[in-house]
């Protein structure tokens, strides 16, 4: 038996187990912002909007109330794990060092940590969530039999389908969900910023909804960039129907720009066509009193037999 596996060691020596555990114990710690860097590809965006300015002004009056996590790193300082959003607002509020909980983290616990922290906030973008969703499975996979961090006692390599339903488990997203989101991850950034906007919804910006743009997450990157150009030329987006077409044709080999604008001009089935008429204009050919659903349905067949006839002229 070797004699030093009984030994003592310096430290047990000189302290009391109490002293030991409260070496143990996380305390909460002022760093300075400076010695603070970023996550690696971190997929949550710090905004400048109002939400900041208001979380700025409440950092300088009240202080960071919320201590940040961060882990050390190998070369000096610390790498922020959860608390991008506290650490812009001290920025902007003019403090230089922020209360941190200092953790020893792999990249996989700590990637899986920052995902899980951000995901309980109110407003996220589907950009945020699709790049997230992959980073977290990633690290999930990674882990392989380990389950410490995914609370899921599995018995077997976490691998594909298993690793999403666990990974379903602990997120606000279902498997399929998480599954669309994480698509998204193979659009163009042009594409993206459409889907994110189905969020923001600022103004003067097109919007995409998730599920055309996931049938389009599987165009290459140059037909999306060929789609993109063709969108804003004709002001509109593609229908979930118009999106599979052309994930056929891309599929099939033959996706090219005229056919991206024949499907493009093919009427949506849910578009309903709107006109603006003034009421100067109907009163001239309705009875004063004609209930309202009689004038609608009086010219939507006008309309529809002059559909008709434009039709009957073009062949």
């Amino acid at each position: 038996m070797n004699s030093a596996a009984n030994l003592l060691s310096v430290d047990s020596l000189f302290t009391t187990q109490e002293e030991r555990d409260e070496a143990q114990r996380e305390t909460v710690r002022d760093i300075p912002l400076a010695e603070i860097s970023d996550f690696p590809n971190h997929p949550f965006k710090v905004r400048m909007d109002e939400c900041m300015t208001e979380m700025a002004d409440s950092v300088r009056q009240y202080g960071v109330l919320v201590p940040g996590l961060v882990r050390p790193k190998p070369d000096g300082g610390y790498e922020m794990v959860a608390g991008h959003r506290r650490k812009k607002a001290s920025e902007l509020a003019g403090v230089e060092s922020i209360p941190c909980i200092v953790r020893d983290l792999t990249d996989d616990e700590a990637t899986i940590i920052m995902v899980d922290s951000n995901l309980q906030r109110e407003q996220i973008l589907p950009s945020e969530k699709a790049f997230a969703y992959k980073m977290k499975l990633d690290a999930m996979k990674r882990q392989g039999q380990r389950v410490d961090l995914t609370s899921d006692p599995l018995g077997q390599k976490l691998k594909g389908s298993i690793s999403v339903e666990v990974l379903a488990g602990t997120s606000p997203d279902g498997k399929t969900q998480i599954q669309r989101y994480i698509r998204l991850t193979n659009l163009t950034s042009a594409l993206l910023d459409l889907v994110d906007n189905s969020v923001l919804k600022e103004k003067d910006k097109p919007q995409m909804a998730l599920r055309p743009a996931v049938e389009l997450s599987y165009l290459t990157p140059e037909e999306q960039t060929a789609l993109f150009e063709l969108m804003e030329l004709e002001d509109c987006t593609p229908s979930h129907a118009q999106a599979i077409k052309m994930k056929d044709f891309s599929q099939a080999g033959k996706l090219n720009e005229d056919v991206m604008l024949s499907i493009m001009q093919e009427e949506k089935g849910n578009q309903v066509e709107q006109f603006k008429i003034s009421k100067e204009r109907i009163s001239k050919y309705f009875a004063p009193g004609t209930p309202a659903q009689k004038i609608e349905d009086t010219i939507i067949k006008a309309l529809e037999m002059y559909r008709k006839r434009q039709r009957e002229m073009e062949r």
